[in-house]
């Protein structure tokens, strides 16, 4: 977890931003580019939004692109902006997992600084392949891990490493989804299509969508290192080529166990991601719908409320709150967090200073650790939940 920091008072230019899938229609590029513009540090001025031409310049037009701009292919897209005086300085790219890695190496290999969505790459040869790229290019790579950007999250991190919990022993963590209850798949929905196609998506289903998020919050809440673990994973619809339904087993380093369930035909739940950590000394419990509170209970003592930005609430949730406690903020502000971070790291990176120590983003290693989780549970579930390490 690369670990930077704040920029002077005066605000430095927007950042020239270019992106990579997205194109009219796609949740997670309008997701991108609305937290891009949230904090007002990165303007969208190129992309390559769609393998289909018509429709990448029909997205392009809808985004008010110049013409010149907006390209048919990421490979023209990186060779054109990078020879241009006013090219794109960073790009984000939001296509399905098995394009990451190509995409990725375009622009990293011509210093253009990447922000790429999860998992890192739809296999651990090519995340491999990817940190190479990464560690030799001069470009930071930022991976967006986005629900590490919620302030309470950032509480809960602070406290961990504050020694507030004691040394931890328990960490149970879990995403349940419902949307893939029925084979949507079949019926052509895009979304659908792509998370269920080994091609796109990689060996994983539930757990490369939205387990690699569970396990990434653990990691990134706790600090714990994870040594080992046994999966048992289930393709519940029929036909299903991926897993829609996963346990995990997990042993950390140095001690501590835990478990994970991520599953996307669980009804009644939408985005529940849930997070609770128990160590000698207290116990924390986040909930992702309730994203604005953190349960902290000391041993022996009451439950007590944390509110962002409220009373007994540290400096790191703190510097990632926008408005006062009691308006909520939620999944969108979140995921800017991870945009404002990255702005905040290439810009000193652009002039040479310093960064503190309080700006957090996930990087290349958090990517490779995620695509190692997913192959780790498949190997695992292959030899009937035999303990794998990772």
């Amino acid at each position: 977890m690369a670990i930077e920091g704040k920029q002077d008072q005066a605000r430095p230019p927007r950042i020239r931003l270019g992106m990579v899938g997205g194109g009219t229609g796609a949740f997670i590029g309008a997701v991108h580019r609305m937290a891009a513009r949230l904090d007002d540090r990165f303007e969208l001025v190129a992309g390559a939004l769609s393998s289909t031409p018509d429709k990448a310049i029909a997205s392009g037009r809808d985004l008010g692109l110049d013409p010149g701009r907006t390209y048919a292919d990421y490979r023209e897209m990186a060779i054109r902006e990078a020879g241009r005086a006013d090219g794109i300085e960073a790009v984000s790219i939001v296509t399905p997992n098995h394009l990451h890695y190509d995409a990725a190496r375009e622009f990293l290999q011509r210093g253009i600084h990447v922000i790429c969505d999860k998992p890192l790459t739809s296999t651990l040869a090519d995340a491999e392949k990817l940190k190479t790229v990464a560690d030799e290019s001069d470009a930071l790579f930022i991976l967006t891990h986005n629900y590490t950007g919620y302030p309470m999250v950032r509480q809960a991190r602070e406290m961990v490493a504050a020694g507030d919990l004691g040394t931890i022993r328990v960490v149970q963590v879990e995403y349940p989804q419902d949307w893939l209850t029925e084979a949507i798949e079949q019926t052509g929905a895009k979304q659908a299509v792509w998370r269920t196609d080994p091609a796109q998506s990689g060996a994983g289903g539930s757990t490369g969508d939205i387990g690699t998020h569970a396990y990434n919050l653990a990691c990134f809440v706790t600090g714990l290192t994870l040594d080992s673990l046994a999966a048992d994973l289930d393709s519940f619809v029929e036909g299903r080529r991926l897993d829609d339904n996963a346990h995990v087993l997990l042993r950390f380093r140095g001690g501590a166990k835990g478990m994970l369930w991520c599953s996307q035909v669980a009804p009644g739940h939408e985005n529940g991601l849930k997070i609770r950590v128990y160590g000698t000394r207290g116990g924390l419990e986040w909930v992702q719908a309730d994203p604005n509170y953190l349960w902290f209970t000391p041993f022996g003592e009451p439950k007590r409320l944390l509110t962002r930005a409220g009373a007994g609430t540290g400096p790191a949730a703190a510097r990632v709150s926008r408005i006062p406690c009691g308006h909520p903020e939620g999944y969108l502000e979140a995921f800017a967090t991870i945009y404002s971070e990255a702005a905040q790291a290439i810009n000193a990176r652009k002039s040479g200073a310093a960064v503190e120590a309080a700006v957090v983003y996930p990087t290349i290693d958090d990517g490779l650790k995620g695509v190692a989780f997913v192959e780790a549970c498949v190997a695992s579930s292959r030899r009937d939940g035999a303990w794998v390490k990772l």
